[in-house]
């Protein structure tokens, strides 16, 4: 039995515990197979380097392609962005706070520089799913991290420089 079928039986069962089958609907199901994705990447949060959280983000959507793709050509496309807008912002903002750990950024700005970036890397993702996932995803965080290497600490000291001038 494949994922996607899996995680489909699992709510339909969750959400007949909450309301009748016949108001159920294909946005219910979305929301809740949605959330479920999100507790089990949280779940397998075991990675040592941003790059390996990208990697999870990418192998996890991969894995359960089928739903992805339905869910993305749907009504319901929003709801797949806002899954990766979230997994993403805290990945970043774990790499943000980490990299001001000796700094004193006030917050808002540490959220920008985490809003940046999130919507760069989604963007990415988002452009993978709609060709079809066919690309290495591997290649992918490759050259984000590339892209990346060094930025995200240049940004704060950027934001640091501001902050001595005002």
């Amino acid at each position: 039995m494949n994922t996607t079928k899996i995680a489909l039986e699992a709510s339909l069962k969750e959400l007949l515990k909450k309301k009748p089958f016949d108001k159920i609907t294909i946005a219910d199901l979305t929301e809740d197979c949605v959330e479920d994705g999100k507790k089990a990447l949280r779940d397998k949060k075991t990675y040592d380097t941003w790059q390996e959280g990208f990697a999870q983000i990418f192998e996890a959507v991969l894995e359960n392609k089928p739903f992805i793709m339905n869910v993305y050509h749907s009504v319901n496309r929003e709801k797949i962005e806002s899954f990766l807008y979230k997994l993403t912002y805290q990945l970043i903002a774990d790499v943000v706070e980490e990299k001001c750990s000796r700094d004193h950024l006030p917050e808002t700005d540490k959220q920008f520089i985490a809003d940046f970036y999130k919507y760069g890397f989604v963007g990415i993702m988002l452009d993978w799913i709609d060709r079809g996932m066919k690309e290495d995803y591997q290649k992918i965080v490759d050259l984000l991290a590339v892209t990346l290497h060094g930025n995200i600490a240049n940004s704060i000291r950027n934001f640091e420089q501001v902050k001595e001038k005002i």
